[in-house]
Order: C-alpha cells, then structure tokens, then sequence
C-alpha cells in the first residue's frame, strides 16, 4: 500500500516495481494507494494506471485526511492476512521488500525496516535521530528505526483497536499497540535514496508543532492512562 500526496513524480514507478517484486513471492496480492486529495495529477495518472492493472485497488480521500487516516484507510481496504506500506515518495527500494518477506513466519506480527544509510539533508538526519530517541525514551520502543515507514504487519493484531493518530504518530501508535501484545517482530535492513520529487509533509515547523502536541496526547493513551 502506497499513501500518496502530490507524488505524480513517483508513484506510477513505484506501483509497477512492487508489482514486480511481488510476483516472486506471491500469486495473489494487490497493490493499494490511497490518494490524499493531491492537487497535482496524481489522481489522473492513478485511474489511468487502473485501466491496465487488474490488481490496483484505489481510494480518493475528497478532503486532505493526513497522513495517519490515509494508512488506516488503506488497511481497512486490505482484504489479505498481512499489509505493507511504505511512502508513496520513491525513497525507500521496494525491492527491499523481498528481505521483509523471507522473514515471515507462522508467528510473526510484524517486520520492520530500518535503514541502512539515511540520505538527507543534514537537519533530516539530526531530527529523525532525535525523533528516534524521543520515542523509544518516552513510550520504550524496542525498534532500532521506528521513523522507517517500510513494514509488513498482520492486520489480525489490531482486531478491535481504535487509533488516535490522524498524523504522522500513526507509524509509533500501530509499532507500540503491537509490542504491547506480541514478541513476535523481526527486522530487516533496507535502502533509503534522496528525493527526487515533491517536499516532505513532516518535517516543517508548523507539522512538527502538531507532531509534538499529538505525541504527548499519544503518550497519554497508550502509556499514562494504563498505568
């Protein structure tokens, strides 16, 4: 599953490359993206894509729903045991997702990237560290890399779970909610490139004032209110 805000640039490519990697894996499977409201040709390039990919599953959001409504939104639509995504924006290599896969076992609830060099800008690179200590201090996180959004989860662990995460934080509250449950993660090492297209939608003053607000609140529900 790919969300999508405005990655005309990346998102076709991305579609045909997973599609090509997972049909050494799989015989059944579908390719997801959820379209948050994009007001360049995303949505164009989507429908016709559809026309000749069979497997292609579309959702259009007709107001922006940000990025944590647009991941929950693609895995309600999901109809297969087990759920992937990574960023619509072409810098992770989906060809990694062979590595996620070859880690499944019977047992496995989750498997999460962590990336192998992160190419950034340098205050990219700063805060993503900081973002990483910050959760793993606050809500105890076992991952190395919980800002790596390339995982493959069991939609079966969150059975009856109600997320409070509409933004960014969703990537925290889904990998927090399943180590409360389960053990039964792994990990896998995964390539990260520069972007070529687009501007990130996190990391601005204006989101990360909102991250920060949603990250106390989520801090709250998941670790103070249970206690």
């Amino acid at each position: 599953m790919f969300p999508c805000y405005n990655d005309s640039g990346t998102i076709i490519n991305l579609i045909r490359d997973i599609s090509f990697e997972l049909d050494k894996y799989l015989k059944n499977y579908e390719v997801i993206v959820v379209d948050d409201h994009s007001t360049d040709n995303s949505r164009e390039l989507l429908l016709k894509e559809k026309e000749s990919n069979n497997r292609l599953v579309l959702v259009f959001h007709e107001k922006n729903k940000g990025y944590g409504q647009t991941i929950l939104d693609g895995m309600n639509a999901a109809k297969f045991d087990y759920f992937f995504y990574t960023d619509g924006d072409g810098q992770y290599s989906v060809k990694d997702i062979g590595g996620l896969i070859e880690k499944i076992e019977k047992e496995t609830v989750l498997v999460n990237g962590y990336k192998i060099t992160r190419n950034d800008p340098l205050y990219r690179i700063i805060i993503g560290r900081l973002y990483n200590l910050f959760m793993k201090f606050f809500f105890g996180i076992k991952l190395k890399d919980i800002d790596c959004d390339f995982r493959i989860i069991k939609k079966s662990v969150f059975s009856n779970e109600r997320f409070y995460s509409k933004s960014g934080t969703i990537c925290v509250e889904m990998v927090k909610r399943i180590e409360m449950k389960t053990r039964n993660i792994k990990e896998s090492p995964v390539h990260h490139f520069e972007r070529q297209f687009g501007t990130s939608q996190f990391f601005n003053l204006r989101r990360l004032f909102f991250v920060f607000f949603h990250v106390i609140k989520l801090w709250y529900i998941l670790i103070l209110r249970r206690k």
